[in-house]
């Protein structure tokens, strides 16, 4: 058991309010009456508020976790923008319209991925296909469009204690060079660029975790939950703490089509 994660966390990455307003208001300002498609949109805090930034355009959210689906719909409702956001439970290639004027693409480039040989979890042990993504990406947007993708890339070269928790493969990512160039190849200019703080990944795991020692807060120590609870939570903060700490990091890019 654990508590939604948008009861602990603001967005679903390790990114601040600074860096997120950044972005934000970015977007916005070459939106216009356009859309702007959020592949992966988790609870879609990001796209509610580039919809409200601007007041003529609409948004279309996707993710398959339907309930966070279902809670972002609730709170655009909440902030009077559910006639001009579209929320959507499923996969990001098949709800994707052809062509948007912007598009957010954060963590989820696996869903332009290669097709796995064997089964779906056999993706999550592949190098992440930043290519894929990226020249997807590129073919939904007309030039000039604006695209804010964010990937998590090695900060530092990976050690054995980083990638066992992860992939648990050293070229599942690669550096922030590496992706600059890849953006470029795919026709892209770079406009603004830069990776997630350790203050920014600190705050992100403490709230992913965060709903563990909440409920745990809740319940009785015998309860017949508590121990697998308190194991996940303890996994978790080994994984980080002793594991991918300064290593993984999120790489966030501004680009736009050319």
């Amino acid at each position: 058991m654990t508590l939604p994660l948008w009861q602990q966390l603001t967005f679903l990455s390790p990114v601040s309010e600074q860096r997120a307003e950044t972005h934000v208001a970015w977007l916005a300002e070459g939106l216009g009456a356009g859309t702007v498609a959020d592949v992966g949109c988790g609870w879609a805090e990001l796209l509610l508020r580039v919809v409200a930034r601007a007041p003529r355009a609409r948004g279309l959210g996707v993710d398959l976790d339907a309930d966070r689906v279902e809670h972002a719909r609730t709170v655009a409702t909440e902030r009077g923008l559910r006639d001009r956001v579209e929320l959507v439970a499923g996969a990001g290639v098949e709800h994707l319209p052809e062509r948007v004027e912007a598009l957010v693409a954060v963590g989820a480039s696996q869903v332009w991925g290669a097709t796995p040989e064997v089964g779906p979890d056999d993706a999550y042990d592949q190098p992440l296909d930043y290519t894929a993504a990226l020249r997807a990406l590129r073919r939904a947007v007309p030039r000039g469009g604006r695209v804010y993708y964010a990937e998590a890339v090695w900060s530092r070269p990976p050690t054995p204690e980083a990638v066992a928790p992860l992939g648990g493969r050293d070229d599942e990512l690669v550096a922030l060079p590496e992706l600059l160039d890849l953006a470029k190849e795919a026709g892209f200019g770079v406009l603004g660029f830069g990776e997630s703080t350790l203050q920014e990944w600190d705050d992100f795991e403490s709230g992913f975790a965060a709903g563990h020692v909440a409920w745990l807060a809740a319940h009785e120590p015998d309860h017949p939950e508590a121990a697998a609870v308190r194991e996940r939570a303890d996994r978790q903060y080994a994984a980080y703490l002793r594991g991918y700490r300064g290593v993984l990091g999120f790489a966030h890019l501004r680009l736009v089509a050319l």
